[in-house]
């Protein structure tokens, strides 16, 4: 059975992973492009001043909006559905009353906030052109210390909320837990390092502006468009497999 309800968990991901791919290439599509636009833009300005010369890239925009972009949701979808499966087939014993897909929602849910939304509060996505070579790897090392940071956390609030389960009550034991959860997060957040690689104005040798910084609108519309297409993801998960993992549950009892 658990075998059957990862190879589901693996069905489940690939299908939120081509959703959550067909609304960020649909919705990011206007950012991306006036990103690279003022790529392109600032790039010219640069070699113009004799500031800095960009290299060749070994791909293309579009190859990496389109099949890098589409490759790595696939894979990242694939592995978060295999994982909301693995954790749901140890879960499911001890939560009988909730429900394959009540517990299938729950816990994408929760993946959802402890693996992209807090992590994203501390280090949001960039779109192209936001990005510097020398503080590329440190911004994504920390990110994934906070994403580990995170779920680890995550784990011990919901262990911490069955323990007050019995003294508290479930409600106030989860609220509690919750409470734990996010005051630890925010300390952890504030503990590691911001890094700030929007591009500023670039400046002549007078100190004129010589073209402008990011536009700020673009950035936020990235920013909103990622968090919805991580949204999508999760609730696709979530619900695919609840369905999926429920049928295979009812056909496993006699009639």
């Amino acid at each position: 059975m658990e075998k059957r309800l990862i190879a589901r968990g693996l069905l489940a991901g690939a299908v939120g992973a081509v959703l959550a791919f067909l609304f960020a290439r649909v919705c990011a599509e206007p950012a991306i492009g006036r990103a690279i636009a003022f790529e392109d833009g600032r790039a010219d300005a640069e070699n113009a001043h004799g500031v800095h010369e960009h290299g060749a890239e070994l791909f293309t925009r579009g190859v990496q909006a389109n099949a890098g972009l589409g490759f790595g949701v696939l894979i990242f979808g694939v592995a978060m559905g295999a994982l909301l499966a693995v954790v749901f087939c140890v879960l499911a014993g001890r939560a009988r009353g909730i429900g394959a897909r009540r517990l299938s929602l729950l816990l994408a849910a929760g993946a959802f906030v402890a693996v992209y939304l807090v992590p994203f509060v501390k280090y949001p996505p960039n779109p192209p052109a936001v990005g510097q070579a020398d503080t590329i790897r440190a911004r994504t090392g920390w990110y994934l210390v906070m994403v580990l940071a995170s779920v680890v956390l995550a784990a011990g609030a919901v262990w911490l909320a069955r323990r007050l389960d019995a003294r508290l009550g479930a409600w106030n034991g989860t609220l509690v837990a919750a409470g734990a959860y996010l005051v630890a997060v925010a300390v952890v957040g504030v503990v590691l390092p911001a890094v700030d690689e929007t591009p500023g104005p670039l400046r002549d040798a007078s100190g004129a502006i010589a073209y402008p910084g990011f536009p700020a609108d673009v950035l936020y519309e990235f920013r909103l468009v990622s968090l919805g297409a991580q949204l999508v993801l999760w609730a696709a998960i979530g619900l695919v497999f609840g369905t999926l993992a429920r049928r295979a549950l009812e056909e496993r009892v006699p009639a």
